[in-house]
């Protein structure tokens, strides 16, 4: 991931719709993109996630149902999301954001393979 710099992309919107479970964002610089809860947990940039260097991240599960509760601004360059199982130490940079917007088929797809390959089924919600 890179770091913020006077040239990155900032979000001008986010939106949470709740009901549908997603997030909506839209940059400065056009992208926009709906990010669902799940995955925003999934990816959580916190170190009860990531771990605390590579090779430590830990696979999260059960994360279907997951929402978000709140959203808060940290400064001029991140916020923190609440979810309902309690979690809310990963401070979403802009620039983890958008690179969350932009590699989101791939990332999705690799924690599909990550659970599978861990033997874990995912319960599909509606």
């Amino acid at each position: 991931m890179t770091g913020l710099t006077p040239n990155s992309p900032r979000p001008t919107d986010i939106r949470l719709h709740q009901s549908s479970r997603m997030l909506e964002i839209s940059f400065d610089d056009g992208k926009s993109a709906r990010l669902s809860c799940e995955f925003l947990r999934v990816y959580s940039p916190s170190a009860e996630v990531r771990g605390h260097g590579i090779g430590q991240e830990v696979l999260q599960t059960g994360k279907e149902d997951i929402n978000i509760t709140a959203i808060e601004p940290v400064g001029n360059y991140a916020v923190r999301l609440v979810f309902t199982d309690g979690h809310n130490t990963g401070l979403y940079s802009w620039d983890y954001l958008y690179e969350l917007a932009e590699h989101y088929e791939a990332l999705w797809l690799d924690y599909l393979g990550r659970l599978a390959s861990a033997g874990i089924t995912r319960k599909e919600i509606s």
